[in-house]
């Protein structure tokens, strides 16, 4: 039986979301990859206890992670009975719904009988009552976002969810969503972009509407699909996403110049006594402004490789400067 370690909540910074009262950890364990039935059954639970054990307080799912889709959940599912059952009220557990889920006209985007149908099964699937929040996963250009918002709204009157955030919205669409759920009376909680030293979109006003609406936030792809893990400093592994058939990264996009930016980043991070991967899950938690980064794991020692960054998030002007030179570039 697992006993969780009694020190785990010793050395993980804990930041407010927004305006709110839930604080989550400065990493957070997401579980897009490496969650299913291609992969070792005790490493997944390894991974999952390990993240418990360092303060990863927060596991972040979708309907539609595995591969298969769903498959995630239920991995989850068995690894909240097996060992977090006494755990439960110390986790946030978060999922999302707005991608193919199952086929025909019910089974994607933003209505309200995809959303609440999927919520049922995601639930069902994890083994819970509730999950703590549960997302809009993609806007709908053909639902009204009043629609798809009043969903998220009942989720939290039904006592499935307990906060509601949206996920790929843009600054507009966040504007807009926060303000229907704050007439409704459920405040929009957070948003989760990708953000990444290399994609920078967040920047362009998401950012500071997030500030002024006091919405939290939390990065996915921080290291931007394994870019910005130190993997490619050499080229292209052959083990590597960029070597598979992976569709969220492939052999085109590591060229010479990205290999060269990606040296030169890791110059600077060596200089930090960092690595590559380190600085960069820094680089997004700097200054406050996001409140969690998103993390996957194929191993226990890659996320403690991982937490380790949380000892120093703080960069020089100089330090910051620099990089924006690299990646700018």
């Amino acid at each position: 039986m697992y006993t969780a370690h009694p020190d785990r909540y010793t050395d993980m910074p804990y930041r407010r979301t927004g305006r709110s009262g839930l604080k989550l950890p400065a990493l957070s364990l997401g579980l897009w990859h490496n969650f299913g039935p291609d992969r070792p059954v005790d490493t997944q639970r390894q991974i999952l206890r390990r993240a418990f054990d360092l303060g990863v307080t927060h596991f972040d799912l979708a309907n539609n992670y595995g591969p298969p889709p769903g498959a995630a959940e239920s991995a989850l599912g068995e690894a909240l009975t097996a060992d977090f059952a006494p755990y439960r009220d110390e986790l946030v557990i978060s999922t999302k719904a707005g991608y193919l889920m199952w086929p025909g006209p019910y089974g994607e985007w933003g209505s309200r009988k995809y959303l609440l149908s999927s919520l049922d099964q995601s639930l069902a699937r994890m083994g819970l009552e509730y999950v703590d929040i549960f997302y809009s996963h993609r806007p709908d250009p053909e639902t009204p976002l009043e629609e798809t918002m009043g969903a998220l709204h009942s989720a939290v009157v039904q006592g499935k969810a307990l906060y509601v955030g949206v996920s790929n919205y843009s600054p507009e669409q966040t504007r807009e969503a926060a303000r229907i759920l704050g007439e409704l009376g459920t405040p929009l909680l957070i948003h989760q972009p990708r953000y990444s030293m290399l994609d920078r979109r967040p920047e362009d006003g998401l950012l500071d509407v997030l500030d002024e609406l006091q919405v939290g936030s939390i990065a996915y792809s921080p290291l931007e699909q394994g870019l910005l893990t130190g993997r490619y400093l050499n080229g292209i592994p052959e083990d590597s996403r960029a070597a598979s058939d992976s569709p969220f990264l492939n052999a085109d996009t590591v060229t010479e110049d990205l290999v060269q930016q990606l040296r030169a980043l890791d110059d600077i991070a060596k200089s930090r006594g960092q690595t590559l991967a380190q600085m960069a899950l820094a680089w997004v938690l700097r200054g406050g402004r996001v409140t969690s980064a998103l993390v996957g794991a194929s191993s226990p020692q890659q996320l403690e490789d991982s937490v380790t960054a949380t000892r120093n998030l703080d960069f020089a002007p100089d330090e910051l400067a620099r990089i924006d030179a690299i990646v700018n570039q």
